[in-house]
C-alpha cells in the first residue's frame, strides 16, 4: 500500500494521518479555537529576570509568561558570535542537522554573558517559540530566530551552512552545500533540508527569496506592533504538513476541504510543482478517516497487544512516561529466556511506533523483561537504537540496565496526541484509580470513632454512596452494630445518588 498523507479540515478541526504501508505513522491535530502557535514569532516583554536560573519570563500575550534562558539571549542582531551554530529550534524541525551541538542549560558554558547582564525587567525583545505550553509548563522561547521554507531553515542570526544528516550522498551533500554558499546573502545561516535533496539551483534561489522577503517583513513588522503581539504566525498545520511531511517517500495526499485544497495547490505550485500531480481532493461524503479505515483511538490505548501474545503498556506522567513489557499470553518455544528475548525484540517495534504516534517526548523508563544474558541485553538495545533512525524526533538513549530498563529522552516540541485528546477523569481526579470499597468503609469507621464521642444525641447520620451504604448494610454489618453498642447510638445509613464514591458525610 503506498504512504499517503491524509488531511481532514473541519470548520472545528484539522487532523492530519501519516499513513506507512497502510498503518498510521504519524497523527497530528489541531483545534480551530487553540491553533498551534510552535514557531511563531512574538513581541514580547520581558517580566522577570532571574539570575539563580539564569532565565527570564517573557510575556507574550499567553495566559502565562515564557521561559527564556540564557543561551537564548543575545544583545544585538548584527554583533551576535558565531558561538551557536545550532539553536534549539533547528533541532526541534524535524531534520537532523550535521552541525555541532550546543548544551542550552541555564548553566551552559558557551552563553556569552549573564542573564542581568543582557536582559532587565520592561525590555522588548523579538522571541520565538520553540516549545509549546505542556501542561502546567508555559511555553519556550527563542531570541534565535529561525524560518523554514521548503528546501531551507533560514538563520538570520547566525552565519552558518548545514546540512541534514538524512541526505546519505557525499557528492549529493557537496553539491547542496556549494550551491547555497554560491547564492547566499553574506552574514545569513541556512540549514539544507532532506526536502532538498535533488533539488536545484532555482529551487533554493526561490526559497531563499521568500524567507528573505519574510524576513524583512517580521522586522518591518515589529517595529509598528505593540507589546505583547504575534508578529508572525507559522503556517497552520494544512500547509505545515505539506511542506514537512510531503516528502519523496509520501506517494500521495489526499486533502478532503476544497477550500484547504485551493491553498495547498497554490503552496505546491510555488515550492514543489513537480509533485501537483500526487495531490487529490476527496469528494465522497463519507468521511475520510472514516472511508479510509484510519483509526485513532489506539493513540489513546493503556495496554497494546502485541501480535505474540505479548503486550506493553504505557502510562504517561507529568514528569515522565513509564513503558511496561510483558509476556502476557506468549509462551514461546524453546526456553525461557529465548521467549524474553523475542518479546522484548517484538515490543520494541511497536514502542518506536506509539512514540511517533502518540508524539511523546521528555523523559522515558521502559521496563523490559529481565534478561540474564548480557548479549541479550545488547541485542535488544540495539534494536531500539535501530528502530529509532527512522524517528525524525531527536533522542538519546542511555544503555540497558542489568534490570531490564532504558533511560532515554525524545525530543518534545507539541502536546502529545494523548493530552491533546484527553482530559483528566473528573471522578478519580487523574488518578486512574479510586479507594477500595472496603478501604472507604473503614475510613467511615474511624470517622464515627472520632466523632461519636462528642455528638450529643443518641443518632449517627451518615451519608454514603449507594454502593458503599449496600456495603455497610451487608458485609460490614457488623462493625456498624460494634460502634452502636460503644457509643449507645444508633447508626443510620443514608444513600445518596449525588455522591462520588469516595464522598461520605458523618453528623449528629
Amino acid at each position: 500500500m503506498p504512504n499517503q498523507l491524509v488531511i481532514n479540515v473541519t470548520s472545528q478541526e484539522t487532523r492530519v494521518a501519516l499513513m506507512e504501508n497502510g498503518v498510521i505513522a504519524e497523527l497530528y491535530f489541531e483545534r480551530a479555537r487553540d491553533r498551534g502557535i510552535l514557531g511563531s514569532i512574538f513581541k514580547g516583554r520581558v517580566v522577570r529576570v532571574l539570575p539563580g536560573m539564569q532565565a527570564a519570563f517573557v510575556d507574550i500575550g499567553l495566559n502565562r509568561a515564557a521561559f527564556l534562558y540564557v543561551s537564548d539571549v543575545y544583545e544585538d542582531f548584527e554583533e551576535f558570535e558565531p558561538f551557536q551554530e545550532k539553536n534549539e529550534k533547528i533541532e526541534e524541525e524535524t531534520e537532523i542537522v550535521d552541525t555541532v551541538k550546543i548544551d542550552h542549560s541555564p548553566n551552559s558554558a558557551v552563553s556569552p554573558s549573564q542573564i542581568q547582564d543582557l536582559l532587565r525587567e520592561g525590555q522588548e525583545l523579538l522571541v520565538q517559540m520553540s516549545k509549546e505550553p505542556l501542561g502546567s509548563k508555559g511555553a519556550r522561547v527563542t531570541t534565535h530566530i529561525s524560518l523554514p521554507g521548503r528546501y531551507l531553515v533560514f538563520m538570520p542570526t547566525v552565519e552558518h551552512i548545514g546540512i541534514s544528516r538524512r541526505i546519505l550522498k557525499e557528492a549529493e551533500r557537496q553539491r547542496l552545500k556549494e550551491i547555497v554558499n554560491k547564492i547566499k546573502v553574506p552574514g545569513t545561516g541556512f540549514i539544507i533540508r532532506t526536502a532538498s535533496e535533488g533539488a536545484s539551483e532555482e529551487d533554493f534561489k526561490s526559497d531563499m527569496q521568500f524567507l528573505l522577503k519574510l524576513w524583512d517583513d517580521i522586522k518591518r513588522k515589529k517595529e509598528q506592533a505593540s507589546v505583547p503581539s504575534v508578529i508572525h504566525h507559522e503556517l497552520n498545520l494544512t500547509l505545515w504538513a505539506v511542506r514537512d511531511l510531503f516528502t519523496a517517500q509520501v506517494e500521495k495526499l489526499i486533502i478532503d476541504c476544497p477550500r484547504e485544497y485551493e491553498k495547498v495547490m497554490e503552496f505546491i505550485e510555488n515550492f514543489m510543482p513537480q509533485r501537483r500531480h500526487l495531490v487529490e481532493l476527496y469528494q465522497e461524503d463519507e468521511p475520510i478517516f472514516h472511508y479510509l479505515g484510519i483509526k485513532i483511538d489506539e493513540a489513546l490505548q493503556r495496554r497494546i497487544w502485541l501480535k505474540s501474545g505479548g503486550y506493553i503498556i504505557i502510562e504517561q506522567m507529568e514528569a515522565l512516561t513509564a513503558i511496561d513489557v510483558n509476556t502476557g499470553r506468549y509462551v514461546g518455544k524453546r526456553s525461557l529466556e529465548e521467549t524474553i528475548l523475542q518479546t522484548n525484540l517484538e515490543a520494541v517495534k511497536e514502542i518506536v511506533y506509539q512514540l511517533r504516534l502518540r508524539n511523546i517526548g521528555g523523559i522515558i523508563i521502559i521496563d523490559f523483561i529481565d534478561m540474564e544474558k548480557e548479549s541479550h541485553r545488547e541485542k535488544v538495545s540495539g534494536a531500539l537504537k535501530q528502530a529509532l533512525k527512522s524517528d525524525k524526533a531527536k533522542s538519546n538513549i542511555l544503555k540497558i540496565s542489568s534490570l531490564g530498563l532504558v533511560e532515554m529522552t525524545r525530543e518534545r516540541s507539541r502536546e502529545s496526541v494523548g493530552r491533546a485528546l484527553s482530559e483528566p477523569c473528573p471522578y478519580c481526579e487523574g488518578r486512574g484509580f479510586l479507594k477500595s470499597k472496603t478501604t472507604l468503609c473503614y475510613e467511615i469507621f474511624q470517622e464515627i470513632r472520632r466523632e461519636a464521642p462528642k455528638m450529643k444525641g443518641k443518632r449517627i447520620f451518615v451519608n454514603v454512596h449507594p454502593d458503599i451504604a449496600d456495603l455497610l448494610y451487608d458485609e460490614e454489618g457488623e462493625g456498624i452494630e460494634e460502634l452502636e453498642r460503644k457509643y449507645s447510638k444508633r447508626i443510620i445509613i443514608r444513600a445518596r445518588g449525588d455522591y462520588h464514591q469516595e464522598q461520605f458525610e458523618v453528623m449528629g
